[in-house]
């Protein structure tokens, strides 16, 4: 007969191994048996199926801890304890769902490489480091890459020249000069001296030679000492300001004691002036040129100009300059006045002044004057 608040249920069974009743089995409340399985079921209130008893004499599981003697289930069980799932390496399993491995004491055939746990040989044997040794084991293996295992004490042993390479000097000496206090002698250029023991004033070097002296007027411009100039100086200015200002210049002239006849090299390199002291004795024709070995057209770029004048003294039979040429080119000058001479201005000189305008590539206009001086 029914208790107060209890309502009867109804036990079902079944003799199929493994089969489970589903929520859709039962109610809430009844019961499902398993006759091969040994197993007794339940729904719960929550519509749930529950495992309510297995096998006369066991008890449920409710956890179980790893510890590190193994698996040790936190309620007393008789019967085997399954463990489901893949136990990760790192808590002593093997990360894999698979349990089967060869057992590396008997079952290695092969050789296992090192990166998997083995050792990279079909051997298992392996010398002692401490006595067994023969032959050569490598460094990078953790030897010597010597068949010798004595080595020199570099506190006390050291004989010969140890290689910078290895730690050494590569010197059989270890004593140097103190930078700081001790330097005697002339320190080389190439190790980072001067060359020489003392040096004062403004300094020149020449490779991996010595340092020495530089000379005012020679190696630097020095206002108060006079300066040579082997090359062109260009003074540009700006365009508020002239280039250059010039107070008691002077240019370089050459007198000759030779009479003006044929034809007569002026060298711009040489002088401004040239003066012929010795009376004409013919017509002449002038060249003008850088010098022997440098043509006018190299010296002057487009557009410069040059202005030179030639002096040439005249006798009771007067001469004339009766052609031009520029670099053996022959050129017609424009002459003052728009005529060019025929006769020279007897028992005077005669300066003849050429301003040479450069217009292109061995391109020249010349604006001649003939002037008498007596």
């Amino acid at each position: 007969m029914a208790q107060s608040g209890f309502t009867p249920i109804s036990l079902y069974y079944s003799t199929t191994a493994s089969a489970l009743p589903t929520a859709g089995n039962l109610v809430a409340g009844e019961l499902a048996l398993n006759t091969i399985d040994e197993k007794l079921y339940f729904k719960n209130s929550a519509g749930t199926v529950k495992l309510l008893a297995s096998v006369a004499g066991s008890t449920n599981v409710s956890s179980i801890t790893f510890g590190s003697t193994g698996l040790t289930p936190s309620t007393a069980t008789t019967g085997a304890v399954t463990v489901a799932g893949t136990l990760a390496i790192a808590n002593g399993g093997t990360g894999s769902t698979s349990t089967t491995y060869c057992s590396l004491t008997a079952n290695v055939t092969g050789t296992l490489p090192i990166a998997n746990g083995g050792t990279g040989s079909t051997s298992t044997t392996y010398c002692s480091l401490t006595s067994n040794v023969t032959g050569t084991l490598p460094i990078a293996n953790g030897g010597t890459g010597s068949t010798s295992t004595t080595y020199v004490s570099l506190t006390t042993n050291v004989t010969g020249t140890l290689p910078i390479a290895n730690g050494g000097t590569g010197s059989t000496s270890t004593t140097y000069v103190n930078l700081t206090s001790n330097v005697t002698g002339t320190l080389p250029v190439t190790n980072g001296g001067t060359g020489v023991a003392t040096i004062t004033g403004v300094i020149k070097g020449a490779g991996t030679g010595a340092f020495s002296a530089a000379t005012a007027g020679t190696d630097y411009v020095a206002p108060a000492t006079a300066t040579n100039f082997t090359a062109k100086q260009t003074f540009t200015g700006a365009t508020a300001s002239l280039a250059s200002a010039f107070i008691n210049a002077t240019e370089t002239s050459t007198i000759s004691a030779t009479a003006a006849t044929g034809t007569i090299n002026y060298d711009v390199t040489t002088q401004s002036v040239l003066y012929f002291t010795t009376s004409a004795s013919a017509n002449w024709t002038v060249n003008i040129r850088g010098n022997a070995t440098t043509s006018l057209n190299t010296l002057m770029s487009t557009n410069d100009s040059l202005t030179v004048v030639f002096l040439v003294t005249q006798g009771a039979t007067a001469y004339y300059n009766s052609a031009l040429t520029i670099d053996s080119v022959s050129v017609t000058p424009k002459y003052q006045g728009g005529t060019a001479p025929t006769s020279g201005n007897a028992s005077g000189v005669d300066a003849y002044s050429y301003t040479i305008v450069k217009t292109g590539s061995a391109a020249f206009t010349v604006f001649a004057a003939q002037t008498r001086f007596a």
